[in-house]
Parts: C-alpha cells; structure tokens; sequence
C-alpha cells in the first residue's frame, strides 16, 4: 500500500498542490485526470523527492519516508519513474538501458564498468519480454522509434522492480495509435508484477480507457477520486474548469471504445510477428 498523506507544494503565495491526500493499492492502475498547471506534475515530483514538498508524507507498507539520505534512497529505490521524454541514454543497446534500472543495486566499481551479474541481466531480458521488446535488446537506442524508446523506458523502470511506479505525461509526446500502445503495455506489465500506477494524463478519452480509478485534480486540490463510470460531465466540468461540452464525455467514451480494440489488434499483430 502507498499512502500520500496531506501533501502539499507552494511556491512563495502560490499553492501548487494543496494538502492531497490518496492511498494506491499493489497493482492498481490511477489515473490522474487535469489540464495543464493543475499540478499533477509537481504532484509526482513531490512523491519521489525530486521536488521538496512542503508539508505531507509518504508511506510505503506502514513505513514513513522523509528527506534523511537514507529515506531519499529507500524511497527513490521503491518508486520509478518514467518521464515524458524517453531519458535513454542513444549510444547503448536497449538492453543496456533497461540495466540502468538494476544500477542502485551494484558497487560502485561494477556500475562504472557496466558489469551487471546475470542474474540482473536475466531480469532486464524479462521486463523487455513484457512491453514485447526483447527482439529489440542488441539495437542502439536511437535506433527506436518515439513509441519504442518509451516502452524501453518501461523496461527499465520495471527492472528497478519498484513497488510504485509514477508515470508523467507519458504519451504526450506520440501519435494516438502509439499512444495506446504504450499504455496498454503500461498497465499489462505492471498488472503482471502488481506495481501500483500513478499515471498523470490531460487526455479525457485515455483516462477513461486505461484508468482503473481517477483522481481528478484541478488548481491543486483533488476534485475527484473514483471510478471512470462515475466521471460525469459535471466532474468533467470541476476538472476544466471553463468547459462546457455536454458532448466531450460522450465523445471520448465512444472513442475509448473504438481506439481500445485497434490498440489491442496491433499489440496481437506485433506478438504474432514476434513468435514467428
């Protein structure tokens, strides 16, 4: 269990986050839904430290963790990241990368050499195999494709074997076919290892499609905290403020709907293409 107890964020005057506070369950998939300076990335700053909140906690399991070195590393080891922008390092192979995700486990001495014990390499193979990557491990990374490079960046924070693991904006920068799926890998690969999920998105349609539960967050302050049955046009509204669609959330369900069954053609498509 990761518990976000009271956090909140201010910048001088400005309260970027205020006082949230959100419990994420092993393997659940949480989606939160905002426009652009709601505060959903700072949010994920704050969690993993990148960004010093001020006031709040977090626990993992019934631990605390505050901002002594020893917790910053604790906390930084159970919580992954993956970055809008892919953050692969181009002139290393694929798996490589994904191996960058098992260096807070190594010497010093083995780190800088890149000498990785089997064992670790064994489990790098295996987050490849699970975002259908592991044809890919001998290329360079600069080699991939935009949707490629995410889902090695997947990899990589599934080989840190975290317990939670925050995504920012991950498919921003990808065409909506692509989009799709990496967030179908997204979720089936940390389903697979019940990896609990804070994905932030703007994208109305994707939360609904990939949300197993959406925290909506608008001016800092979360305005919604439920299933995606239970967005209605008004939680739509409380959200963006300013809209006032009633026919954005029909929209975007019948596109879920439809965007859905083409992801998973293609994802079967690449598995069926990968076996032969």
């Amino acid at each position: 269990m990761i518990e976000i107890r009271g956090l909140a964020k201010s910048y001088g005057a400005h309260q970027a986050l205020k006082g949230i506070t959100l419990s994420i369950r092993p393997g659940e998939f949480v989606v939160v839904l905002g426009p652009s300076g709601a505060g959903k990335s700072t949010l994920l700053r704050c969690i993993n430290r990148l960004a010093t909140p001020t006031a709040g906690d977090i626990v993992v399991d019934g631990t605390p963790f505050r901002s002594s070195a020893r917790d910053l590393r604790l906390l930084r080891r159970n919580v992954a990241m993956i970055f809008q922008q892919h953050n692969l390092v181009k002139r290393l192979s694929v798996l490589k990368n994904v191996l960058v995700g098992r260096m807070a486990d190594l010497s010093p001495i083995l780190s800088s050499l890149q000498l990785f014990p089997e064992a670790d390499v064994k489990i790098a193979r295996h987050c490849l195999e699970q975002v259908a990557m592991a044809h890919k491990a001998d290329s360079r990374a600069d080699a991939l494709s935009g949707g490629e490079q995410q889902r090695v960046g997947i990899a990589r924070a599934l080989a840190q074997q975290p317990k939670f693991m925050l995504a920012d904006e991950p498919v921003a920068s990808l065409d909506p076919k692509t989009s799709r799926i990496v967030l179908s890998y997204l979720k089936k690969s940390c389903k697979e290892s019940n990896i609990a999920v804070l994905c932030n998105l703007h994208q109305i349609d994707y939360a609904l499609e990939f949300g197993e539960r959406i925290v909506g967050l608008s001016a800092g302050e979360v305005v919604y905290d439920g299933p995606p049955s239970g967005v209605s046009g008004d939680v739509i509204r409380r959200i963006y403020p300013g809209l006032d669609d009633p026919n954005v959330l029909d929209a975007a369900q019948r596109l879920t709907e439809r965007r859905r069954a083409a992801a998973e053609s293609v994802i079967a498509a690449e598995a069926a293409e990968e076996r032969a």
